[in-house]
């Protein structure tokens, strides 16, 4: 599969395009080579599952599909995110000095204007890693382990290691991510495996863990991603229950609990809007209608607002 970016009919740049789809452990469809990349942001309910296996179950039970939501989330740092995070941090008794993704201004372009404007300064909790990071905290507060959670001799991220590796089927390299702790890679059919056994617990133990984390996520997309956002647009549009995530570098999962399918997306370039338009092509090839309506990541603008040229799938 290939994404074309067309301007004045002419093509200007081409993207490749790797996915695969998982259904019960078995590989259902491929397009484009198999590839190992990072997960990054991929593996978000995965590190939350693992996070939330170390707290009181008291503490757990108690945890509000909002809060499982913003703990799987790439969030954009709008003021509605930056509350649920400090109040997580409130509610298990944590600083915001504790946290160590580091800071970085809201990915809300309107959000960061208006924090700016009103003499404002980024900090850790408009990191859009920050929900992860707090429930890691938590963890190792519980425990009674090293605050420093990132390296992964870490307890905790040796259990997301072996805990991923259990989901994939497949014992992943790891490096170091955006915001300091290990990230994963691994074949695009080991993730989706995971992403189809994600879908699967939704679909059949939806008040277990994995399932509760999936359906926050669906219920949830403005807390797992934010305005103007691909995640929640394919939520919001999607003629089907879905949970989606968004990775660094034009990755994307999906879990499609009727389904019990799993979908992973790369695109080799990591173009973010030939991602948005590979997305849509994919999902609609596996269920025809299934995100209707206009999709403006198929049109190429400028920025007086005229479109000079489109982008598709060939």
């Amino acid at each position: 599969m290939i994404v074309e970016q067309r301007r004045g009919g002419y093509v200007e740049t081409v993207h490749p395009v790797s996915a695969r789809a998982v259904v019960d452990g078995r590989l259902e469809a491929a397009w484009g080579p198999e590839v190992e990349t990072f997960w990054r942001s991929g593996s978000k309910p995965f590190q939350l599952l693992n996070s939330l296996a170390h707290l009181p179950p008291a503490s757990v039970a108690g945890l509000a599909p909002e809060d499982l939501a913003i703990g799987a989330s790439s969030h954009s740092g709008q003021p509605v995110h930056v509350a649920r995070v400090a109040g997580l941090l409130g509610r298990f008794g944590l600083s915001e000095a504790g946290l160590r993704c580091g800071a970085h201004w809201p990915m809300h372009e309107p959000s960061a204007r208006a924090l700016a404007s009103g003499g404002g300064t980024c900090g850790v909790l408009h990191s859009n890693c920050s929900g992860k990071h707090t429930f890691m905290l938590a963890a190792c507060q519980a425990r009674g382990w090293d605050p420093d959670y990132r390296p992964i001799a870490h307890p905790l991220q040796q259990g997301n290691l072996a805990l991923i590796g259990e989901w994939m089927e497949h014992t992943p390299q790891h490096a170091v991510d955006g915001c300091s702790i290990p990230t994963f890679r691994a074949p695009l059919t080991a993730m989706a495996r995971a992403w189809a056994r994600l879908a699967a617990a939704m679909a059949t133990a939806p008040t277990e863990l994995a399932g509760r984390i999936g359906r926050a996520m669906h219920l949830h997309p403005e807390l797992t991603s934010g305005d103007e956002r691909l995640d929640l647009a394919v939520v919001r549009g999607a003629r089907a229950e879905l949970a989606v995530k968004i990775g660094a570098e034009g990755l994307f999962c999906v879990a499609w609990p009727a389904r019990r399918l799993g979908l992973v997306v790369k695109v080799h370039t990591g173009n973010a809007d030939a991602l948005a338009v590979a997305v849509r092509a994919l999902l609609e090839s596996i269920e025809p209608g299934v995100l209707p309506g206009p999709w403006g990541w198929e049109s190429v603008g400028n920025v007086a607002g005229l479109t000079v040229g489109d982008r598709r799938v060939v």
